[in-house]
């Protein structure tokens, strides 16, 4: 799965790593509702790092359409709460274990 991390570029990630970024996801979900800046904070940072740790990153000029956008780490909460909003179960869709 192709994701882009808004303002870095674009990530390759394996499926056997999507549970994972899901898991984080869901942290960063119960943060937005709680409106707990410093779990937010931590979460988003957590869930980015994994991205690109497992991911790795496609060249700057691949044009290939990403899957998946994320905000970047400078995002406030706000802004993530109006994607999650627009995503409806998170940044990161379900997928079965």
């Amino acid at each position: 799965m192709i994701m882009r991390v808004m303002g870095e570029g674009q990530f390759q990630v394996g499926e056997s790593h999507l549970n994972q970024l899901n898991r984080l996801d869901d942290e960063l979900l119960t943060a937005v509702q709680a409106g707990d800046e410093a779990a937010f904070r931590a979460a988003l940072g957590n869930l980015l790092d994994a991205v690109k740790s497992y991911g790795s990153p496609l060249p700057d000029d691949s044009l290939e359409p990403s899957e998946l956008i994320l905000p970047d780490a400078e995002a406030t909460i706000e802004e993530v709460r109006e994607m999650l909003r627009d995503e409806g179960d998170g940044l990161i869709p379900g997928f079965p274990e």
